[in-house]
């Protein structure tokens, strides 16, 4: 019996053993494939976040009421906001204006019609809300011009909305990611009240100036070189003094240009509204709200700052997220700084706003708004919008009849 017993035993040994080798490969192959989706899901998320993209729908049109010049939009924290806003579609029409709500319950928000849509019109149900308002420059009924500005990418357009009055004061309107010059048109009436001549500007990938090699975003970090030359234009077309005003991504650029730019010497200020000050802030943000794992946040920023990935992302080089952080170079930063900002942006949290006014409270003054979510502050609250952005000025003697007096 102890003979049979122990022959019993020896033979279950190599088949515990060698089921726990097939354990701990089917493991390793699990690990693994668990592994290599963590890494391309990664790199899918690097390359989303650097790869210029069209226009996505956001919101739905439920009804369109010609008669009553009326529109129903599904409900977002967007389409329920009030103010004055537009509406990108496909059909007869590929922009309506919007205007205050009408009513509004738990999955949809009726709008008045600031845009007239005659009774045959057809759009698609599917639409983007959008902050711009004015979609071109013939809306505000202001002289201006086409210009293009000669970079080292080719030549970039660029609107020209001359002051009412001679003057040598110019601001330099720096659109935001995913968007054209269009998006600053709301800014150019406040300017031109105040003796600017407004400078809409476009830069490398956005759909309006030349393409890079790469075709890709740097997030600010080359980008600034295509509004440093706006400015040089400025410069030879009379401006001695010139504030940049960067929407979004644009306020990622202006603070380069502010660490960077040849011409310094004529920066007085920056207006950043709802800016972009630490890219990897946004980014943990974005990926939270999409509920990506931490890992893949970690690998693909990972992916995005390293020499290796960069054929994978195809950014032709890797991005400088160090150099490109407002806060931590705050000590180099040495022009007044007007930050706009709602706590409730939705895209680009303000939390990085808050700490660039906290580094630098002797340069940096900061407004905080509420409800008014991502570049939507004119929308929501015109007139503190504008009121903010005068105050600020003239109380650095940035405006026309501080620049007559003068002379």
């Amino acid at each position: 019996m102890n003979g049979s017993r122990h022959a019993g035993t020896t033979g279950a040994s190599p088949r515990r053993a060698g089921a726990l080798r097939a354990a701990i490969a089917l493991l390793a192959i699990s690990l693994g494939a668990v592994v290599t989706a963590i890494g391309a899901i990664s790199l899918r998320v690097a390359r989303r976040v650097v790869t210029p993209a069209p226009r996505v729908p956001d919101t739905r049109i439920v009804d369109l009421d010609t008669a009553a010049q009326t529109i129903t939009l599904e409900r977002t924290p967007d389409t329920a906001l009030p103010g004055r806003y537009g509406l990108f579609t496909a059909g007869t029409l590929p922009y309506v204006k919007l205007g205050s709500v009408l009513s509004e319950d738990e999955r949809t928000v009726k709008r008045k019609l600031l845009t007239h849509v005659t009774s045959g019109a057809r759009l698609s149900s599917d639409a983007a809300f959008s902050g711009w308002y004015y979609d071109r420059p013939e809306e505000l009924q202001l002289p201006f011009r086409n210009e293009l500005i000669g970079a080292s990418v080719g030549p970039c357009p660029a609107w020209v909305f001359p002051s009412g009055e001679e003057s040598d004061l110019w601001v330099v309107q720096v659109h935001g990611r995913g968007t054209t010059r269009a998006e600053a048109l709301r800014a150019v009436p406040l300017f031109h009240s105040l003796g600017y001549t407004s400078l809409l500007v476009s830069y490398r990938n956005d759909g309006e100036a030349p393409r890079s090699r790469e075709g890709t975003y740097a997030l600010g970090a080359t980008e600034w070189r295509d509004v440093d030359a706006a400015i040089g234009y400025a410069r030879r077309a009379g401006a001695r003094r010139v504030v940049v005003m960067g929407w979004s991504m644009g306020g990622a650029i202006a603070l380069q240009l502010e660490l960077n730019s040849p011409h310094r010497d004529l920066i007085v200020g920056l207006v950043l509204e709802s800016p972009v000050v630490d890219w990897r802030v946004v980014l943990d943000y974005q990926a939270r709200q999409m509920r990506l794992p931490a890992p893949v946040t970690g690998l693909a920023l990972g992916a995005l700052r390293s020499e290796w990935a960069v054929p994978m992302t195809r950014t032709g080089r890797p991005i400088p997220f160090d150099r490109l952080d407002g806060v931590a170079r705050a000590n180099e930063l040495t022009h007044p700084i007007l930050l706009l900002h709602s706590d409730d942006d939705g895209f680009v949290p303000s939390d990085a706003s808050h700490e660039l006014a906290a580094a630098r409270p002797d340069l940096v003054e900061m407004h905080t708004f509420d409800v008014a979510r991502h570049t939507k502050l004119w929308n929501y609250d015109q007139d503190r919008w504008s009121a903010a952005i005068a105050q600020w000025l003239r109380q650095r003697g940035l405006t026309r009849e501080v620049a007559t007096a003068d002379s």
